[in-house]
């Protein structure tokens, strides 16, 4: 039944990309996209620190129910990032220390909830990466519907099964799969040209005279009157 059915995953993102992007920064991945993409500013980090990738294990479900988030726990693998579309509800929370213990007992890679948590103390005391859009205390209903391994949008960013999903201090951030390759290469010539731009800052030769181009491109003098 559309709505309510739980599908296989076709495909992932190898575990030699997800290592390859454990040390670049969101940001830069993000850059390299354009800055169209993301995870919105409500999803944050609610553990106490460190990164977060791997390939996506999709949920859909109603706001304020976990039954299929509790399936999704079962059927994910070591590694798997299992990412939730709760239509971005607070009312009921929908993931807590007990099912943090399994997710970790299960050696996943980490959460993301477009929902709410609760048990919050033991999330941010942890270094399990958890993120997810607030805190209640009010516990979540277990009747469905939902869905698994389906696409699903978070705040305009698109994730399908299999896609490798990014997570750091500064947010969250979906590679779609065919892309990694382009966007991994572009990355790290990202990240190459920011520790040069740094080296400049720190011995006194960076060049920023594309400031005042760039206003007079745009039709303002830069030289204050």
């Amino acid at each position: 039944m559309v709505g309510f059915q739980i599908l296989k995953r076709h495909r992932q993102v190898d575990p030699r990309h997800v290592q390859a992007f454990a040390d670049i920064p969101v940001a830069n991945v993000s850059d390299c996209m354009t800055r169209l993409t993301a995870g919105g500013p409500r999803l944050r980090p609610m553990h106490k620190g460190g990164r977060l990738g791997g390939p996506a294990l999709t949920v859909k479900c109603r706001p304020g129910d976990n039954l299929m988030i509790h399936k999704a726990l079962d059927l994910a693998v070591p590694g798997d990032v299992v990412v939730v579309d709760a239509g971005g509800d607070l009312t009921n929370s929908l993931f807590g220390e007990l099912m943090l213990s399994y997710a970790m007992q299960r050696r996943l890679g980490g959460i993301v909830l477009n929902g709410a948590v609760r048990d919050i103390d033991v999330i941010a005391a942890g270094s399990f990466p958890l993120y997810a859009a607030g805190v209640t205390h009010r516990g979540p209903y277990k009747d469905g519907p939902g869905e698994i391994n389906v696409p699903i949008a978070i705040d305009g960013m698109v994730i399908h099964p299999g896609d490798l999903v990014l997570g750091d201090a500064d947010g969250l951030l979906c590679v779609p799969y065919d892309d990694v390759e382009q966007v991994l290469a572009a990355s790290r010539e990202k990240v190459a040209l920011e520790q040069k731009t740094i080296a400049n800052i720190r011995g006194g030769t960076h060049d920023t005279s594309w400031v005042d181009a760039r206003l007079k491109a745009l039709g303002c003098d830069p030289v204050p009157r």
